[in-house]
Formats: C-alpha cells, structure tokens, sequence
C-alpha cells in the first residue's frame, strides 16, 4: 500500500466517522487536515488532539477526547499497514 492508497483508506475512514452527524461529505477541509497530520504523527493520543482542535475550531463543537483517540488509532493502523506492505 503507498501513501495514495494509505490516503484513500484513512479519507474513508473519516468520512465514515461523521462526529456531528450532518453527512459524511462536510467534513473535506477536516479529513485534509488530519490526513496531512498523520503523515508527520505516529503517535495515537498526538494525533486524536489534533483531530479534536481541527473539528472543534471547524464546527465550534466539542467532541469527547476518547472519540477522536478511537479514530485516531484507526488511522494509525492503516499507517503501519501500509508502511509494512512495501
């Protein structure tokens, strides 16, 4: 898996996500961020804060710490997947 399809794979995960409940494709500047986060981020807690500061400073919306620790580590199991299959 390269770092396109990595990407492709993470995108879908957080369109999937949908915090806020208001459709999966109104979050693209969002999933752009956290994408572009991940790729810098191997950490999980590092990378649900900074999935929580893009969403909240989006939409003025809390969202619980553990949520976005959930879906971080998603994301991160795609990274190594995808680190791993060269």
């Amino acid at each position: 898996m390269d770092n396109i399809l990595m990407n492709k794979a993470a995108i879908k995960i957080l369109e999937e996500w949908d915090p806020f409940k208001i459709g999966e494709d109104s979050y693209d500047t969002e999933t752009a961020d956290v994408v572009a986060a991940l790729q810098a981020i191997d950490d999980p807690s590092k990378l649900a804060k900074v999935i929580q500061q893009v969403y909240e400073h989006s939409f003025e919306q809390w969202i619980p710490f553990e949520k976005c620790v959930e879906i971080s580590y998603k994301l991160i199991a795609i990274k190594f997947e995808a680190k791993c299959i060269v």
